[in-house]
């Protein structure tokens, strides 16, 4: 099977591949890039093309798909995470543990 050929791919596989590269055109990267990426995308969910049919094949991580939006390892927002850091601080000041 030459590079490039996808016919291993499940039709979702395409689909989602699809799917990815329409987002990253709509943020402005080139549509030879995007197609890249979004198949380097449904590669590393995936663990590249599976067999069709039910069970067939292994199961998506959605790693990838996680990744966006969480920076500093923490959904809390800063002002969230201050708080808590201050309730805290008082907290092991008044009962003396340092």
């Amino acid at each position: 099977m030459p590079r490039g050929d996808k016919s291993s791919y499940t039709d979702k596989q395409k689909r989602k591949a699809e799917h990815i590269e329409e987002g990253y055109e709509k943020r402005g990267v080139s549509k030879k890039e995007a197609e890249s990426r979004a198949w380097a995308t449904v590669n590393k969910e995936s663990g590249g093309g599976n067999q069709s049919g039910s069970g067939r094949g292994q199961k998506d991580t959605h790693g990838s798909a996680r990744q966006g939006g969480r920076e500093s390892g923490s959904s809390k927002s800063a002002a969230s995470r201050s708080a808590a850091a201050k309730k805290g601080w008082e907290t092991r000041r008044r009962r003396g543990k340092d």
